[in-house]
């Protein structure tokens, strides 16, 4: 029912590609698109200054998880600073709803890109504090089923060259979830949301990668080998969903919990962005990896398949799934 919908892409296919597809669906909406990226601070302060939205679901990221290993710098500037970004510009402008898409490796991280998604959750819920009317909420959730760099796409280039197909580990599991499925449950979260939340999505049983990819190779009717390549850097066999620390509730919906989320506040919010800001331009890595863990992960215990199997039974517990 939006009037106006504003698209922000940094890839130039991407942008097409969804403006075509949003034209062809009829929406009486008017549809707009901008080549931007979530790092130009001042592009995103003059979009958002522009059009002035009433709510901005901020989805733009770095996921993939073993090529951020490599990436720290890279993954920092995108997915902690810019999303902070277009966070400020919403208070700025005040946004009534600000919407972070963030994921359940951001749940006692093993990884850079686990560690980056975390602090953007804390970071942008405490740039509510800058907005004086906007709700400002991060909702998580697994793997989307087909979406870009995810398995099953892998599987399927895997199976048409004929094999093999490679699973990191037998006992490797991840949470999976349709598009349609995600985008709906995004949407309610925002809409049940009063501001400070993180939110989980009830994604069923995870799937076990093993099974997933024998399910295809028999679907596929080739005879096909499955080979196990090992877990790879930054790579967790199970996903959490909650912190320790959180303590998951109960809404109005059925398949969401929420919890509220630890986060900064007011000086010590922009202390920490500028931190960030500084070694990232002068690219101190080292210096940029301890922030992250005296910042995050002081306090996590070191990730074993036996300690991720415990939380992860005690968080389904927790939410009641």
């Amino acid at each position: 029912g939006a009037a106006r919908l504003l698209v922000i892409e940094n890839s130039e296919p991407a942008l097409h590609a969804v403006l075509e597809g949003l034209a062809a669906k009829g929406l009486r909406a008017q549809i707009d698109g901008r080549i931007a990226d979530v790092r130009d601070r001042e592009r995103i302060f003059r979009l958002l200054g522009e059009f002035k939205p009433d709510i901005v679901f901020h989805a733009a990221a770095y996921k993939h998880v073993p090529l951020m290993e490599r990436h720290l710098i890279e993954a920092v500037e995108n997915n902690v600073l810019g999303a902070w970004n277009v966070a400020r510009a919403a208070a700025e402008f005040e946004v009534e709803e600000f919407v972070l898409i963030s994921t359940d490796k951001a749940v006692q991280p093993a990884s850079v890109m686990g560690m980056t998604k975390k602090l953007a959750e804390r970071l942008c819920l405490a740039a509510g504090d800058f907005s004086g009317r906007g709700r400002y909420l991060a909702v998580r959730f697994g793997n989307v089923f087909g979406s870009a760099g995810s398995v099953v796409p892998l599987f399927e280039e895997q199976i048409a060259a004929g094999g093999p197909l490679t699973v990191p580990h037998r006992d490797m599991e991840r949470y999976f979830m349709s598009t349609p499925e995600a985008v709906a449950l995004v949407i309610e979260a925002g809409a049940i949301a009063r501001g400070g939340e993180v939110f989980c999505l009830d994604m069923c049983d995870p799937v076990r990668i093993e099974d997933l990819a024998r399910t295809m190779i028999r679907q596929s009717g080739k005879n096909i080998e499955l080979v196990f390549s090992g877990v790879r850097p930054g790579e967790k066999l199970a996903e959490l969903l909650w912190e320790d620390n959180e303590v998951p509730t109960a809404t109005s919906h059925p398949r969401i919990r929420s919890a509220r989320l630890d986060r900064p506040h007011g000086s010590e919010t922009q202390r920490i962005v500028n931190v960030l800001a500084r070694l990232v331009e002068t690219r101190n890595e080292e210096g940029l990896r301890s922030y992250l863990i005296e910042k995050l992960c002081a306090a996590t215990p070191k990730v074993t398949p036996e300690l991720t199997q415990l939380s992860l039974a005690k968080a389904r517990a927790a939410a009641g799934w």
